[in-house]
């Protein structure tokens, strides 16, 4: 039985790229191994609900910017049918013309496919990719992120916007500035969290997290291509609400 929380789920957002964002309830995601997340745990098996939980949300969107985020705590194909048709029709509706969609690594071969079907309706997708870190012994036997991949230049091929993770133990000033510097060399955009406790047994580091904010914070929170999120409920959604 999946745990069912009541986080906030429609968000603007205002500044750098503005946009709607809609926090949306996918049958979860597929990989499900990183030990850095439990955002996993916002999920359902049951298409249905999911369907009439997603769809209240979308009708909040009011198409202010003309572009839409849509997070799922998985990937974009753990949504179910009836809620994608949903997006397509308020995006048409509300004449946004640019929708952000998350992915996990093992899903890249589905991703081409998924742009043409947006595409046939005047709708340009952003895939976002979380990379987490370039550093491959971090990323692969210290996160379990699955995602073999070493070259940026590949993995820029599928996915248009990068997400970074910083804050863990062993990251430095000078890894996590390699990272962000690779990221933008690479991808239209990069998104970059600090860790934030939660119920997996990755902790974040104080004194990382320190560092980043004295030394990167200043250098990148202004570049218009930076996505920086020192809380993890930064962008309006997520974290729990009172039931309506």
């Amino acid at each position: 039985m999946e745990k069912q929380i009541n986080p906030k789920r429609y968000s603007v957002i205002r500044e750098k790229n503005p946009r709607e964002i809609v926090m949306l309830r996918g049958s979860g995601c597929k990989w499900k191994r990183c030990r850095f997340c439990d955002y996993h745990l916002d999920s359902s098996s049951d298409e249905q609900e999911n369907y009439e939980l997603n769809k209240k949300e979308l009708m909040k969107i009011t198409g202010v910017y003309g572009k839409l985020e849509i997070i799922n705590s998985g990937s974009f194909c753990d949504l179910d049918e009836q809620t994608i048709r949903k997006i397509i029709e308020v995006c048409k509706e509300k004449e946004i013309a640019e929708v952000h969609f998350e992915c996990h690594w093992i899903h890249r071969k589905e991703v081409e496919a998924f742009r043409r079907r947006f595409q046939k309706e005047g709708i340009v997708l952003k895939l976002k990719i979380g990379v987490e870190t370039f550093d491959h012994y971090m990323r692969q036997d210290i996160l379990c992120k699955g995602m073999a991949e070493d070259d940026p230049a590949v993995i820029a091929s599928y996915f248009d916007e990068a997400c970074f993770l910083f804050g863990l133990p062993g990251q430095t000033k000078e890894s996590m500035q390699q990272d962000i510097e690779t990221g933008l060399a690479h991808f239209e955009r990069i998104c970059l969290n600090i860790m934030v406790e939660n119920s997996t047994d990755i902790k974040p580091d104080p004194g990382v997290i320190r560092v980043f904010e004295k030394e990167l914070f200043p250098v990148y929170k202004d570049n218009p291509r930076v996505d920086i999120l020192l809380d993890n409920t930064d962008f309006g959604v997520g974290g729990e609400q009172d039931d309506e």
